[in-house]
Order: structure tokens, then C-alpha cells, then sequence
């Protein structure tokens, strides 16, 4: 209790936090500094201007960042901020025993112990360059409600407190400086309700001066007010740090913040004419994947898509953010999901989560260096390739749908992928057998009207025996493995065999994802 108390002496001053300044933004224009107004707050309008960049289509994977104060308790998951508020919980539990009552210690009071003294920009971003990551995205405000950035609009941020740095500023000067696409995401809509719980009992949630816990709305209520003050602070993290990804939990689509969204969305991309770049906009749910790119958590599509897709999930099976206890994946299994993706035409977002101090586990390094050593070998299948009339051949049917990924696929011989490149054609095979395998869907008559120039496994120097036949194309694996976890097949014609056909049906079913 002792301890508990100095952390009141130090934290006590933070009840008290207003803004000194204010960024004031015209929020009810969509033009951009520069007054660029080509995009406006209308789905059809951006349909017809919006272009996916190549550099999202070419890049295929990146790495997500959850990082913040609620990995000081490192209990439960990312949502013990929340969890700890809701009464007779496992987290509340845990908070009273270790902690303390509600009342004597809140979250606010993790914030000063949030220290990331040995947090290093450079390292990080050395190691997601390692993994073959090409774009990375930290969490710069999730559902706690404390910015890691430095805000005009909210004293809770992390450079007035807790490490004292702007963390959002030096990963985006860390990550360009390797040449890798910065992007962030924003979860504040989520903390206008948040907090809730914490009225229900007594807590220093009932402070309403504490701006940190949001309005405490019932969830998911929204008003016309809250939405502006959304919009004002996705403003501001546009105009002070040009990502060229903005990420989205799913309330976005509430029919409150819809509108106030598209004015987000056609500010963005007028700014982003401005900086001469091509810049991506990530949601769950509700809004056509022609204008933004639809996003998938923890799961996969089953089927492939017409526009670009992606699916977010992370390294640990229990939590997005460090806790004690973490389960963690196998590079086989991200690297299969990874492959499974790709062939669908969409990209694979992975997140890891830093301790409090600044440290990434060794395992969850460890995973990320074991990715970056496959695509060293297989890279030439995945990045700048595009999907082929059918994302693949196989026995195993692998997961699909949001929430479903935590669990691996058994994959054989038997199961096959394909990316295309120009004349190339990429066949992955997700697993070894010395026996060979067969590609049924590179049959005589299926490829009649083109000629094979030769075949080459990535990674290795041998020679690879091949036999076209009515069944399929036969290949012979040599006698060493190039890699682990999967092996691409490079199968080089005199011509394309074949493009990318997804259906009208695929394509109306997914314009309105939910």
C-alpha cells in the first residue's frame, strides 16, 4: 500500500489536466490545407477518384504495434483497462488483490509507472526490416484513451507523461529512415465508452475531470458532439504526422459516426494529394471495399477478393498487447496464413506487443526473424505479385472468418498456392513430401495455349524434374530443402497464363463487409 500511495503523491496533479491550446479545424470542410477538394464526403465520389496504391498491392506484409499503459498490469489482454472496471471480473478481481481498491488506484495511475526507459526506435524498426515487413503500424491512441503521440487536443499523451516521448514521431523517423511505409491506427472511438463500467461502483472513473476515461457513454451510444471531437483528433494526427495507412476498429461504422467518417476519409485522401502520395484507409465493417481497404481480425477470407483486403492478427494467441502467460504462433503457421492471403489478393498485417519498458520478447523476435529468413528465399512469390484465376489447389481446408486463426491448418503436398508475376507463375507447397506433388490445375489443356520455359524451386541450385501431363504438371522436389514451413515452385512461361477474375457476386457480397 505503501508504494500504491507515492503513485497517488505523483499521479494526483493529472486529475486536473485540461489542454492548453487548441488546433482549431474546419471540420465541416473536406479540403485540405491547400484547399484540394477533389475527394468529397460521398462513396461514388471516391469510387471514381480513389486509386489502391501500388505500394500496399506490392508490399503484402506489415507489422502492428500495440503498445501503451495497459502493459504495465500485463494481465488479462490489451482490454484491461476496460476489464478492470467491469465488477466481480477476473481483471477486477486481479485489481483489487494486487492493486488496490478502485478508488485509491485507476488506470491513470499506470500511466507514470509507463516508463519505456529502454525503449529504442532504431532497434525496432532494424527488426521489422529483418522480418521482410514492408509497412508498420503503431497503435498511436487505442481504447485507453492515452495518446502516444504529442497532442495539442489531449493532455494524456506520452510525451507530457509516462515515457515523456513522442513514441509515434520517432518510429515514423525510424521506420522511413529504412525505407519502410509508415502508417498508424486510431481506436478512439472506442473510448467514449470505455470506461463505463467504472460508474456502476465506486472508482475515480466517476471524476469526470479525468478526460482520459472519455464520456462514458453506454456502449457504442454516440452523440453528433463526441463525433466532432473524433474528427478534430484524427485531424490532427493527419496533419502532424502524414501517415499513408490509417487504421480502424469496428464502431466507425456507427451510423452516428459514419458521416463524420467520410469527411475523414475525403480529408485524407485530398491531403494525401497534397504529399503526392497514395495512402490506405483500413475499417472492419460498413463501408465499400472499392473506397478503403476491408479488414479482417484474427481470420482470413475463404474466397478470392476483386479489390485489395487485409487480415490483422497477432503473434500472441491470448492478447494484441504483452501480458504475463502469452501463447504464442509458429512461424509455419504465420508464414501458411501469409501464403493463404496473399493467393487471395490481400495482405497480411502482424502485430507484436512490447513489454512496458520498451523490450520485445525473444520469442516474439525470434518469430518475426524466422518470417523475415523464409521470404529472404521465397520473397520473389510473395511481394509485387498478383493472385492468378484461383488462389489455389488442396485437400486441407483452412480457416475463415474473423476470430478463427488462433488454431494452425495441417497442410500436405497436396496443398498449393499460386501468386503470378508478369511470365512467372509461383506455385507455394505447403509442406514437403519426397515423393513430389502435382499441380492438377496446370493440366495439357489447361495451359494448351502456352509454352513452359523452365521450372525452378527459390532457394535452391538443383535441378527440378517436371512432366506436363492430362492430369496436371508433375514436379519432383530435389533433394535438399531451400527453407522451412513452405516452398515456391517458380514455373516460367512464354507468356501470362491467365489474370485475376474475381466475381461480380464475390465483389457485391463484400461491398458493404460486416
Amino acid at each position: 500500500m505503501k508504494n500504491i500511495l507515492i503513485f497517488l503523491l505523483i499521479t494526483s496533479v493529472f486529475a486536473s489536466c485540461q489542454p492548453s491550446k487548441k488546433t482549431t479545424y474546419n471540420i465541416d470542410s473536406v479540403a485540405s490545407p491547400k484547399g484540394t477538394e477533389v475527394f468529397q464526403p460521398d462513396w461514388e465520389n471516391m469510387a471514381e477518384n480513389y486509386r489502391f496504391p501500388e505500394w500496399f498491392t506490392d508490399a503484402k506484409f506489415g507489422i502492428f504495434i500495440h503498445w501503451g499503459a495497459y502493459t504495465v498490469p500485463a494481465f488479462g489482454t490489451e482490454w484491461y483497462p476496460r476489464n478492470m472496471y467491469q465488477k466481480d471480473s477476473r481483471e477486477y478481481k486481479h485489481h483489487i488483490e494486487k492493486w488496490g481498491a478502485h478508488t485509491e488506484f485507476g488506470y491513470k495511475d499506470f500511466i507514470p509507472m509507463f516508463k519505456a526507459e529502454k525503449f529504442n526506435a532504431d532497434e525496432w524498426a532494424e527488426l521489422f526490416k529483418e522480418s521482410g515487413a514492408r509497412y508498420i503500424i503503431p497503435v498511436a491512441e487505442h481504447h485507453d484513451g492515452f495518446s502516444m503521440y504529442d497532442s495539442e487536443l489531449n493532455p494524456w499523451n506520452s510525451v507530457k507523461m509516462g515515457p515523456r516521448k513522442d513514441i509515434i514521431d520517432l518510429l515514423k523517423k525510424a521506420i522511413e529512415k529504412r525505407d519502410m511505409v509508415f502508417g498508424l491506427s486510431t481506436h478512439r472511438a472506442e473510448n467514449a465508452w470505455f470506461f463505463n463500467g467504472g460508474m456502476e461502483f465506486p472508482s475515480d472513473v466517476q471524476d469526470m475531470n479525468i478526460s482520459l476515461y472519455g464520456r462514458r457513454y453506454a456502449r457504442d451510444a454516440y452523440t453528433e458532439d463526441f463525433a466532432r471531437e473524433w474528427l478534430m483528433h484524427t485531424y490532427e494526427l493527419i496533419n502532424k504526422y502524414e501517415p499513408k495507412l490509417i487504421w480502424f476498429d469496428w464502431t466507425v461504422s456507427n451510423a452516428v459516426l459514419m458521416p463524420y467518417f467520410n469527411k475523414f476519409m475525403a480529408y485524407y485522401y485530398n491531403n494525401a494529394l497534397d504529399w503526392e502520395e497514395n495512402v490506405v484507409v483500413n475499417t472492419k465493417q460498413g463501408y465499400p471495399t472499392n473506397v478503403q481497404v476491408w479488414d479482417v481480425e484474427r481470420g482470413k477470407s475463404g474466397n478470392m477478393m476483386q479489390f485489395p483486403w487485409q487480415t490483422d492478427t497477432s503473434v500472441g494467441k491470448k492478447s494484441w498487447s504483452h501480458v504475463d502467460g502469452e501463447e504464442n504462433k509458429t512461424p509455419e503457421q504465420i508464414v501458411h496464413d501469409l501464403i493463404d492471403i496473399v493467393s487471395k489478393n490481400g495482405n497480411l498485417l502482424l502485430n507484436i506487443g512490447p513489454r512496458a519498458d520498451g523490450t520485445i520478447t525473444e520469442e516474439q523476435k525470434a518469430v518475426l526473424l524466422s518470417i523475415g529468413k523464409w521470404l529472404k528465399v521465397n520473397g520473389e512469390a510473395i511481394y509485387g505479385t498478383r493472385c492468378w484465376k484461383k488462389f489455389g489447389e488442396g485437400d486441407a481446408e483452412p480457416t475463415k472468418g474473423s476470430f478463427s486463426d488462433n488454431d494452425a491448418t495441417a497442410y500436405t503436398a497436396r496443398d498449393i498456392r499460386f501468386t503470378t508475376k508478369k511470365n512467372d507463375f509461383y506455385a507455394i507447397v505447403l509442406n514437403w513430401d519426397n515423393a513430389g506433388t502435382v499441380i492438377t490445375s496446370l493440366n495439357k489443356e489447361a495451359i494448351a495455349d502456352a509454352k513452359i520455359l523452365h521450372v525452378s524451386l527459390l532457394g535452391s541450385n538443383e535441378n527440378v524434374k517436371w512432366e506436363l501431363t492430362d492430369k496436371g504438371l508433375k514436379l519432383q522436389f530435389p533433394e535438399r530443402k531451400p527453407c522451412e514451413y513452405a516452398y515456391t515452385f517458380k514455373i516460367s512461361f512464354d507468356r501470362k497464363v491467365g489474370e485475376h477474375l474475381a466475381s461480380e457476386a464475390t465483389n457485391e457480397v463484400m461491398k458493404h463487409a460486416g
